[in-house]
């Protein structure tokens, strides 16, 4: 028997028995402070509930509560309230969430991925004005969703609704920018009627989705080993705005775990695709990324903290889109602390993404003839409209990084995560973000 081998068979006996059942209520609470490439500086407050019970469902919860009131530096609110048991009826799981983000200066950068030219110095605030990225998105969500088995098997079926109110126009971060009337991509768009007229100030959707799930991972929220896989469909008449933004869309999402040192050392994969199937999906709700459970409390791509980290946010918008995550997990410490069971995790990882089907086209091949001057770069280059399409064909987009998270009682994880994306055009910069669970 090898050193090694003797050093992980000690370290699962004193895991093993560090680790004690909770009972009870468990508070996670926290200062809501961190920072995010994207949205700055946040602060504020959160914090994770759980019941355990008499402990017999531990490392699962009977229900969790989670509730956050921050802002970040950059003008955007965060209100948020979400409950999931899998316990509280019999036979079924219950979540739901009630959000409201409200984004005075919210990244947008176009559609089609490699089709939208993306410049980083006009990627910012500056005294000259609001920077050419920037509009304003402010979401008002209630989400619900019901899940239940099929008999005593692996597989079960899930269904759910969605309110969303979301409300989009130009950038309202006077303290920064001072010109309400600074040209942005989001008015190019409106101009060339890429965005129509009748949702450039957003609208309200009643989505429902439906599906099924596999599951055989031995805990769901910080896995060692099994298989997940949640396919469903979700789509919204267009009853409420009546804008003619009728659409069906489909997603599939596909997690494999794997053990490669028991107890400190696993593999996780995450294939995903989200794509239409029917209609036209107004441009506001491109981004959205529809789930069956919730691991953050706005699952937004392709980009960023959910999808392709070290991306900027939503980099890449278009009709379908797919990617993958890869990272492996190792538990470098454990031990019991304050009454609680603590983890500590590093998790190096490579993402990778495309758009697999464009989002109207046709209407952004009309920048090819605007000559309009848009922005004056550093080196006096003068930017027009028409250089904001760029024809090119998509590609892939990869970014790699490397995450620490501290884990209490297998549920509540602080991350921070650093990713760098390996093309400028997809961010200049590292992408730094602290917050809340692994991404799957």
């Amino acid at each position: 028997m090898t050193v090694a081998l003797l050093f992980a068979v000690a370290f699962n006996a004193l895991a093993a028995e560090l680790e004690v059942a909770k009972k009870g209520l468990n508070f996670g609470p926290l200062p809501a402070v961190g920072y995010s490439s994207d949205l700055g500086w946040h602060y504020g407050a959160l914090s994770d509930i759980y019941w355990y019970g008499d402990g017999s469902t531990y490392p699962e919860y009977v229900w969790k509560g989670n509730v956050e009131i921050s802002r970040y530096s950059k003008g955007n609110t965060v209100l948020h309230s979400f409950f999931d048991s899998k316990y509280l009826v019999p036979g079924l799981r219950l979540s739901a969430a009630i959000s409201w983000f409200g984004n005075k200066t919210t990244n947008f950068y176009g559609f089609n991925g490699a089709s939208s030219y993306y410049v980083p110095e006009m990627d910012r605030i500056t005294d000259a004005g609001q920077g050419l990225f920037l509009m304003r998105r402010d979401i008002f969500r209630i989400q619900t969703c019901v899940q239940g088995q099929f008999g005593d098997s692996n597989w079960g079926w899930a269904g759910g609704l969605t309110y969303w109110n979301i409300k989009t126009g130009h950038a309202e971060n006077k303290g920064l920018s001072g010109d309400a009337t600074d040209y942005s991509l989001y008015d190019i768009y409106l101009n060339h009627d890429i965005i129509p007229a009748a949702e450039a100030n957003g609208g309200q959707h009643l989505e429902i989705k439906a599906g099924v799930v596999y599951d055989t991972r031995d805990h769901e929220n910080n896995p060692s080993r099994g298989t997940n896989l949640e396919a469903y469909v979700f789509g919204s008449p267009d009853i409420i705005s009546k804008h003619g933004n009728d659409y069906l869309k489909m997603a599939v999402h596909f997690k494999q775990f794997f053990t490669l040192v028991p107890g400190r050392l696993v593999f996780g994969g995450h294939l995903a695709y989200q794509g239409l199937l029917a209609g036209n999906a107004p441009y506001y709700m491109l981004q959205t990324i529809q789930c069956i459970n919730m691991k953050q409390i706005n699952t937004e791509g392709l980009g960023s903290t959910c999808t392709l980290r070290g991306t900027i946010n939503n980099r890449l918008q278009g009709n379908s889109y797919a990617w993958m995550n890869t990272e492996l997990r190792w538990s470098f410490a454990k031990f019991f602390w304050l009454n609680q069971n603590w983890t500590l995790a590093t998790n190096p990882f490579f993402d990778m993404g495309m758009i697999v089907a464009p989002y109207r086209m046709e209407q952004m091949k009309t920048l090819a003839t605007d000559i309009t001057p848009v922005a004056v770069l550093e080196d006096a280059t003068v930017l027009t409209a028409r250089d904001l399409y760029t024809q090119q064909a998509e590609k892939l987009h990869m970014s790699a990084g490397i995450g620490l998270h501290v884990i209490m009682n297998q549920n509540f994880n602080i991350n921070f995560e650093f990713g760098k994306c390996f093309d400028i055009n997809d961010g200049a910069g590292l992408g730094i973000n602290i917050g809340l669970n692994y991404i799957f």
